[in-house]
């Protein structure tokens, strides 16, 4: 499909995950409108991470280590509904801001092998995408054939969807400049060349506990999208409207 284009909105930007089921609506508000503003009719899929949501189950019951115990399905259902608690709230907002945003539950239609995607009917998708609507993925749990269950970031999601839509570019939408290396600074450019040399330098994506293996798993993702991939700051108003609109080099830009 010309022109499309995944946005990823982050879960340490969207929520306080200092604080659990605590959304920064503001924050949410603002990026939406920007979505809309800069969106000039262009095919666009959102993702978005869990963040405060379901981190604080996935964390509780190990949820990302599979079925491990007699409490790991309860754990399961708590995750789901948690992520899927915040992807409401993330959809309306889009509904708000004048976008037709439809839900996509990974966790009722994707079957996972040791935490990677290997079955997902996305026909709904791209029907979806080619009538005008925004698909919105999240991060969510899956069945696993090997582990019972896992649990897959956005950027697993992207990984598979983008090998079969193919996307023009990804946008993703944190709370920092980019990678960070070990003294703060931007990274401004990751390939799968200068990849190792760099990987020690970098940093979490938060600071936090990030059950779905924070900025280094995230930027081994990226790599292996096939895609040009640019991780900006969402917290600098009308950043993230630029890149909608086709500006490059705003933070740092990963080609696998």
């Amino acid at each position: 499909m010309k022109r499309l284009v995944f946005v990823k909105l982050g879960g340490s930007l969207i929520t306080d995950k200092s604080k659990p089921y605590t959304t920064r609506d503001g924050v949410i508000k603002r990026l939406c409108k920007e979505i809309h503003e800069g969106r000039e009719g262009k095919p666009l899929l959102i993702g978005h991470g869990g963040g405060s949501f379901p981190h604080v189950s996935a964390s509780r019951y190990e949820t990302h280590k599979g079925v491990i115990n007699e409490k790991s399905w309860e754990g399961f259902v708590k995750v789901q509904n948690d992520a899927a608690t915040l992807n409401r709230i993330v959809v309306s907002s889009l509904i708000e801001a004048g976008e037709n945003a439809i839900s996509i539950q990974p966790s009722a239609s994707c079957i996972a092998r040791n935490d990677s995607i290997i079955e997902w009917y996305t026909k709904p998708i791209e029907t979806s995408l080619s009538k005008g609507l925004i698909p919105v993925p999240y991060g969510d749990v899956c069945i696993d054939e090997k582990k019972g269950c896992c649990i897959i970031s956005t950027e697993e999601i992207f990984r598979f969807l983008a090998k079969k839509l193919k996307p023009e570019r990804i946008i993703m939408v944190g709370k920092t400049d980019g990678v960070l290396d070990s003294k703060g600074e931007t990274t401004k450019e990751i390939t799968k060349d200068n990849y190792e040399g760099i990987k020690k330098d970098v940093l979490s994506s938060d600071g936090v506990a990030d059950v779905t293996g924070g900025m280094v798993l995230k930027v081994e993702k990226a790599l292996d999208m096939g895609v040009e991939i640019e991780i900006i700051n969402g917290l600098k108003a009308g950043l993230f409207k630029r890149s909608l609109l086709g500006e490059r080099g705003l933070g740092t830009i990963i080609r696998g």
